[in-house]
């Protein structure tokens, strides 16, 4: 239960600010350009360079170093398969064997690698949901996917899909938590047992989160259309995304960065 409190994907954490204050759409390509940097970038020192960018947005957003790092605990399982899988499946200098397992020194190393990238790329993504309220999330989203109604990309309902499923994961993650302790209370054990022991006792906690999920769907699509919601033709906004100097400042400090970086290393 502590690894679903660990869990900060989705959540947003109000404030004032300047990565608060920039325009989501801003957030939004600064996000992409990372996901795009993570990959180009070959060597340590580059991953490096990327940590410390990260680690100025992460001081400037004035959210807590430790509550971000929260939210790479409960994927810390992937990032030692990562790291295990590469160390036993890559060729190279062996540095030790187990029978016929090979730990060699490339694997080590690459396994080092994809596992920073993964780190980075957690952290590095969730200051976009952690500094954006739901609502500049999806208006962000569909003023970027806009441009592609001309060839039948439903811009606000894609962006209404990914902010909602965003904005309920906290919430599902709540109740799986809530439902956990109630069916401990009434005997049931999830830790005790072997591999297959264990998917059993996941019974009693997937039947009831299924339906309190499908149920509060339904709740909000009857809540949806009790407000006349009709899907994105004729809405207007009461806050129009307006790009400000401070934005392009920001994209652009971004894109040389990332220029930079992704070129030298």
């Amino acid at each position: 239960m502590r690894m679903l409190r660990s869990v900060t994907i989705g959540q947003h954490i109000p404030g004032d600010s300047l990565i608060h204050r920039l325009d989501p759409r801003t957030k939004i390509l600064s996000s992409i350009v990372l996901i795009v940097l993570l990959f180009v970038v070959k060597g340590f020192i580059g991953y490096g360079l990327v940590a410390l960018g990260i680690a100025l947005v992460v001081r400037a957003s004035n959210i807590p170093l430790r509550f971000v790092l929260r939210g790479v605990r409960p994927l810390m399982v992937i990032l030692v398969f990562t790291l295990t899988l590469h160390l036993f499946m890559t060729d190279g200098r062996i540095i030790f064997q187990i029978w016929f397992l090979k730990v060699t020194w490339e694997g080590l190393i690459r396994g080092l690698m994809m596992g920073t990238r993964l780190l980075l790329l957690i952290i590095g993504t969730s200051m976009l949901t952690l500094t954006t309220s739901p609502m500049q999330l999806t208006d962000g989203i569909e003023t970027l996917l806009r441009p592609g109604k001309k060839i039948g990309i439903p811009a606000h309902e894609l962006a209404m899909m990914m902010t909602i499923a965003l904005r309920f994961i906290p919430t599902l993650l709540e109740e799986t938590e809530k439902i956990m302790k109630a069916q401990m209370a009434r005997g049931a054990d999830f830790q005790s047992g072997g591999l297959t022991q264990r998917a059993k006792s996941l019974l009693p906690l997937l039947v009831p989160l299924f339906v309190n999920a499908f149920r509060r769907a339904d709740d909000l699509a009857i809540a949806m259309e009790a407000r006349g919601y009709r899907g994105g033709e004729g809405r207007t906004k009461l806050k129009e995304l307006k790009f400000q100097r401070v934005d392009a400042v920001a994209m652009g400090l971004v894109l040389s960065f990332a220029l930079v970086v992704g070129a030298l290393f």
